[in-house]
């Protein structure tokens, strides 16, 4: 049996996927819950205004799309080294994985992160962007590209 390529879902990958936005993955007003927001950007460096991001920050799972400048905004907890990431975007026949890390000192014995070369795990960091705000941005090619695990 072989198996059936990956395709992408046409124009009309938002619409078919705003009903997911799940965003939160920290209740509102908590005192260790921090606003992540960021931009997506293709390989020229422009917005990818249709982009999905999912979460994971154990126990919790969240989705959010990218607005029409490729922004988006989540709030999660600020009590873990790092947040998982997944991005689909129109144009990616499968999804790509990174993790993104609260800044400060990256953990010393992160198996994952070690794999990383040290020139580039300033692509997994979040940087501070005002009080309980940070900015992550997630760019998909390019000088700048985040780096991407394969699972």
């Amino acid at each position: 049996m072989n198996e059936t390529p990956s395709q992408t879902i046409g124009p009309f990958f938002r619409f078919g996927l705003a009903w997911l936005d799940a965003s939160a993955l920290a209740p509102a007003g908590s005192p260790d819950t921090v606003e992540v927001a960021g931009v997506v950007y293709d390989g020229d460096a422009s917005p990818v205004p249709d982009a999905m991001l999912e979460l994971w920050q154990p126990p919790r799972f969240g989705r959010v799309l990218t607005d029409a400048d490729g922004s988006f905004r989540c709030a999660v907890r600020a009590d873990t080294a790092h947040i998982e990431v997944a991005v689909f975007a129109r144009g990616l026949l499968q999804r790509v994985v990174t993790r993104m890390y609260f800044p400060g000192p990256l953990p010393a014995d992160d198996p994952v992160l070690e794999l990383v070369p040290p020139g580039r795990r300033g692509t997994l960091m979040a940087t501070e962007d005002g009080p309980g705000c940070l900015r992550f941005d997630v760019h998909l090619q390019g000088p700048r590209e985040t780096v991407f695990f394969a699972y």
